[in-house]
């Protein structure tokens, strides 16, 4: 397979690395926007959208750039190598997705070019309190009494839930199934309650109480739909993670470049050399698979792209809890204070893994798809 970027793909790689190094390549000043609220800046928000990077997936129908999954992953990596806290993954990849996949075409065109433009930050509200990463919803139920609709429920974590200005949230349907609704921000009997994440971005806990909603399309059981999108959403996470990965190896190797112990610096040490190679490895693993993932989201069959989430989710959970330890360790001390930017990989490396399905849970799903192959003729 052919992994080599052509011209067009170079630039945008380009572009976006320049945007995002230029605002965060001192780690400070990310430090200082995750501790103000809303735990980004609004400004670089306003900057991607300029370079057309908020509108990549989107259809130019409906205000995007209409860019594929090499494109999307592209921009997640470059976010991912300096951890930068804007929320393409949340807003553009997830809730965005949602719209595209679902949504009218009026609603796709009012919705997602106010997004492109930079002037409406969307959240997914479908995770529940107690209920890991599947993709249906049970815990907000939608009722319908004259033609209006109404939920009531609790959705948590919901990421970047307290500053979106409109929620995408999946909700049971009075006969069954999972269905899929706008609310806005500032509707009546809707409570947000915001908090930091372990990687300090910002989550919060969305109650509705007979909170008018908007059907999302026509009202129908999505869950095919929900699934298919998560399933997007898990090889973006994977890109993100493989640019974290990539500046967490480097911040290491050159550590032990520079930091000298008995008057030598420490990569003159064998087995401290060998420990950073292992990082090396499993890297490199980690990349194979989410290249080959990627290309597989590009055929566009979902069976396909939801075993090659699963897989790469795995691998990428393993690879980075590996690199995130070695780093911190080969760090000393320095590794694991919020200073120093290699704990803060390890931190955004963790919530990834646990934001769409961390790597037990992937293995899980992978062992229950065993009998969906027929078995092998030990004879052949």
């Amino acid at each position: 397979m052919d992994f080599t970027y052509d011209d067009e793909q170079v630039a945008l790689r380009d572009a976006v690395r320049g945007l995002v190094g230029k605002t965060y390549s001192d780690h400070e000043h990310r430090r200082q926007t995750v501790n103000e609220d809303p735990g980004f800046d609004e400004k670089q928000w306003a900057r991607m959208a300029e370079m057309g990077i908020l509108g990549l997936p989107f259809a130019e129908s409906d205000g995007g750039v209409g860019a594929g999954p090499v494109e999307i992953g592209i921009v997640a990596q470059e976010l991912g190598r300096v951890i930068a806290p804007e929320p393409f993954l949340a807003c553009v990849v997830l809730a965005g997705g949602l719209v595209s996949a679902a949504g009218s075409a009026e609603q796709r065109e009012e919705i997602l070019g106010a997004v492109a433009e930079g002037e409406r930050v969307l959240a997914l509200a479908h995770d529940e309190p107690g209920r890991g990463w599947v993709p249906t919803a049970s815990a907000v139920t939608a009722t319908e009494q004259g033609g209006a609709w109404t939920l009531e429920g609790v959705k948590e974590p919901v990421v970047q839930g307290a500053r979106a200005d409109t929620l995408v949230v999946t909700a049971a349907l009075p006969d069954g199934g999972t269905g899929l609704f706008l609310v806005d921000g500032d509707a009546a009997d809707l409570q947000r309650s915001s908090y930091r994440t372990y990687d300090g971005g910002r989550a919060a806990k969305v109650t509705f109480s007979g909170t008018s909603a908007t059907p999302l399309g026509e009202v129908a059981d999505r869950e095919s739909t929900v699934a298919t999108i998560l399933d997007v959403g898990r090889i973006t996470a994977a890109n993100e993670a493989l640019g974290s990965m990539e500046t967490a190896l480097r911040l290491t190797t050159d550590y032990l470049k520079s930091r000298k112990q008995f008057g030598v610096t420490l990569n003159t040490f064998q087995a401290l050399t060998f420990r950073a190679a292992d990082m090396y490895v499993s890297l490199e693993l980690a990349s194979s698979m989410v290249q080959w993932a990627t290309m597989v989201l590009m055929s566009g069959d979902a069976q396909a792209a939801s075993d090659a989430a699963r897989r790469t989710s795995l691998q990428v959970s393993r690879a980075a809890r590996h690199v995130g330890q070695e780093a911190i360790q080969l760090h000393g001390g320095i590794g694991v204070t919020a200073e120093y930017a290699v704990g803060n990989h390890v931190a955004r490396l963790t919530a990834l893994d646990h934001l769409l399905g961390d790597g037990t849970h992937h293995l899980g799903e992978l062992v229950g798809r065993i009998g969906d192959h027929e078995g092998v003729d030990p004879l052949h």
